[in-house]
């Protein structure tokens, strides 16, 4: 079955592939605002979730992002590359996006996922079962051992950190400095001379 995901994805353009992925965001943000329309009692208490507290945003958010980054890039250099392999996907979206098109896709994707996932979902079911859903939706990395524990304990982190704070930018800004800087590598890696 992923392969069969990355022969879909191998097949669209790359106007296609971006298509896709704000597709799937839209449809995120769709599922958080009906499930968010049950959970939550008013509108206020959704938007409290949303706190301008800088120092927590970049200490904290800031902080757990660049610490997965950085703990990515070691094991990146140490373990097998079979390891990270999702079938190329990571490497297609974002090895085809310029450095500022990386940047929008990795705010639009922390803002929609953390949204639906910390938000609306973390709120209501809890840390554990969010973490696994936040892993079965990010459907490619399920048949890597490696990376499906990968992003089951990503998620576990943020997790934690919303749980922390209460604080929804702080997981937003984890999340977006995560997809942006790694995407970024691989963005830098693609247009390497080889």
């Amino acid at each position: 079955m992923r392969n069969k995901q990355s022969e879909i994805i191998q097949t669209l353009s790359d106007r296609e592939l971006l298509l896709n992925v704000f597709l799937t965001q839209t449809i995120l943000v769709v599922i958080a605002i009906v499930i968010g329309s049950f959970t939550f009692e008013s509108l206020d208490d959704f938007l409290n979730l949303f706190q301008w507290d800088y120092l927590e945003i970049i200490l904290i958010g800031g902080g757990t992002g660049i610490g997965i980054v950085a703990l990515d890039i070691c094991l990146m250099r140490i373990l097998p590359s079979s390891y990270y392999d999702d079938g190329g996907i990571n490497e297609r979206i974002f090895g085809s996006l310029s450095y500022p098109m990386i940047l929008i896709v990795s705010l639009v994707v922390a803002i929609s996922e953390e949204v639906l996932f910390r938000g609306v979902i973390q709120t209501e079911i809890g840390l554990i079962g969010t973490s696994f859903i936040f892993a079965l939706v990010h459907y490619r990395y399920l048949f890597n051992w490696f990376l499906f524990i990968n992003i089951v304990s990503l998620s576990f982190v943020i997790g934690l950190i919303f749980q922390w704070t209460d604080n929804l930018l702080v997981t937003i800004f984890a999340h977006f400095l995560i997809d942006c800087l790694l995407g970024f590598m691989i963005r830098r890696k693609k247009s390497k001379p080889r």
